[in-house]
């Protein structure tokens, strides 16, 4: 386990062999002012954690950075301890601007191929691992399901035991917290959106996620985690120091990520602000009447949020280029917000409401929960739904805590 008080973290001032440039004279703490380390510090700081002479293919894109902004993908260009062979990008492209799919590509600083994992294939294939030691992956995750950062690592980490390589994460921080585990379990198949047996919030980190995938599904690859270090499980991002960068074009802050695993999963049946500059911040369409929904919504007293009847045209996505009304959703308490009982609720209140307009049965697409999406239907109660959930997420928590590596 890792503990949030560290007593000496060492000095940045490189020791020969190690990476990247160092500090004169100073050395950190993980005290309270002390930013929390993901897995790309450590590695920026004491190379001496992977073996040298490693032929490594990077998973990555404009998230795969350290503290000061260094590139994960320029270090590895850099050092002489291992030799960088081929970059993959994941949904969004290597610079996180794509919103479509994506094909291969070449670097145009290396000359290495950049292998498109939201293309043609979104697992890696023999061919393109063929002559690798090592897979790295360096992605900044939000903490919910159908987020796909999190199916690309899956989808590796079985590729990469199917090759015979080693598999290599530098551990990120749950940007909203690791302590909220929330939502039904996934029903049916494996998906690119529902990639494994986990709930809408899972409160996990990728490393943590990989010792879960890796070993409840058989791969048995060689995994191995590179640790955040000085970060405890009730941290919020900007309760870390780390610098933010947008994971994907419309999660462009942290209200946003900490709303998302609710708001996110009506995305398919109404505008969830798309296309405007507060995605998932706000929820509309051309049938609703804002006054009464904001109305609505006030009144189950949901905890943490509060809800503003609100104008706007989205640009992409549902309803685009339509003038839609609906709420403003403001979070006035982080800690006691539920994002995914409060996507439910809204669900209920707009089923309620507009049951000739609104598509619910859309919802199951990142719902993947029959069950939930027919109480919904039914008219059933909040409280009601989430007993369809309880003991299949008390099962959950029981196999999440075996691979949990922070306090």
């Amino acid at each position: 386990m890792t503990n949030a008080k560290f007593t000496k973290f060492p000095c940045l001032m490189l020791a020969a062999g190690l990476l990247g440039a160092g500090c004169k004279g100073s050395r950190l703490t993980h005290s309270s002012l002390a930013p929390v380390l993901n897995g790309a510090d450590v590695l920026h700081a004491r190379s001496a954690i992977l073996p040298k002479g490693l032929k490594v293919g990077l998973i990555t894109n404009h998230t795969g950075h350290n503290l000061k902004r260094h590139l994960t993908l320029d270090l590895l260009l850099k050092t002489k301890n291992l030799e960088l062979r081929a970059i993959f990008s994941p949904e969004h492209g290597l610079h996180g601007t794509l919103d479509r799919r994506i094909g291969d590509s070449t670097d145009t600083n290396s000359g290495l191929k950049i292998f498109s994992l939201y293309g043609a294939t979104r697992k890696p294939t023999a061919e393109q691992l063929a002559g690798l030691d090592a897979l790295i992956f360096d992605i900044q995750d939000i903490g919910c399901r159908f987020y796909t950062y999190i199916s690309t690592m899956g989808l590796a980490i079985e590729a990469a035991s199917q090759a015979g390589i080693r598999f290599i994460v530098l551990d990120r921080i749950n940007p909203i917290g690791g302590q909220i585990v929330d939502g039904p379990i996934r029903q049916g198949p494996s998906q690119f959106i529902a990639f494994h047996d986990i709930p809408i919030q899972h409160g996990m980190t990728v490393g943590e996620l990989a010792h879960m995938f890796n070993k409840e599904r058989g791969y048995d690859a060689n995994l191995q985690v590179v640790k955040v270090e000085g970060w405890s499980r009730g941290k919020f991002f900007d309760e870390t120091g780390q610098p933010w960068t947008n994971p994907s074009p419309n999660m462009r802050s942290l209200t946003q990520a900490i709303l998302y695993p609710g708001i996110g999963l009506l995305e398919t049946a109404l505008s969830v602000g798309r296309g405007t500059d507060t995605p998932f911040e706000i929820i509309g369409a051309p049938y609703i009447d804002d006054v009464k929904l904001a109305r609505s919504l006030n009144d189950l007293q949901q905890p943490g949020v509060r809800f503003i009847p609100i104008k706007f045209t989205p640009k992409a996505s549902i309803h685009k280029d339509r003038p839609c009304r609906g709420v403003n959703i403001i979070i006035t308490d982080r800690k006691i917000l539920r994002s995914v009982p409060l996507g439910i609720e809204i669900a209920r209140v707009l089923h309620q409401m507009y049951p000739e307009n609104f598509p619910l049965s859309k919802v199951n697409r990142l719902l993947c929960h029959s069950a939930t999406l027919k109480a919904i239907e039914d008219g059933d109660s909040l409280s009601q739904i989430q007993n369809i959930w309880k003991e299949d997420l008390n099962q959950f928590r029981k196999r999440r805590a075996e691979f949990l590596l922070y306090k």
